[in-house]
């Protein structure tokens, strides 16, 4: 069973977290219809590392940030929002 550390409560089951798309991304403030179509819809689904966004849905409730490798799901670090991404 894979294990996900959650800032605020520990390593839980992997069953108690819902993944919630890409971290870190950056709402235009003034965008044309075609840039607020690209915010909403288009995501960089990379191969290899990427930040994500997940949720202790079946816990403290809360969002947190992960840096997964999407090929082999290991997950190399956690932390909450609004911290530093490590390297």
């Amino acid at each position: 069973m894979l294990l996900i550390r959650c800032p605020w409560c520990g390593e839980r089951p992997e069953i108690e977290f819902r993944h919630a798309g890409e971290a870190h991304l950056a709402r235009p403030a003034a965008a044309t219809d075609a840039e607020w179509a690209a915010y909403l819809y288009e995501r960089a689904n990379p191969r290899g590392w990427a930040r994500e966004r997940w949720r202790h849905a079946h816990g403290c409730g809360r969002f947190f940030n992960a840096r997964r490798h999407t090929l082999t799901d290991c997950i190399a670090a956690t932390y909450a929002p609004g911290e530093e991404p490590p390297p």
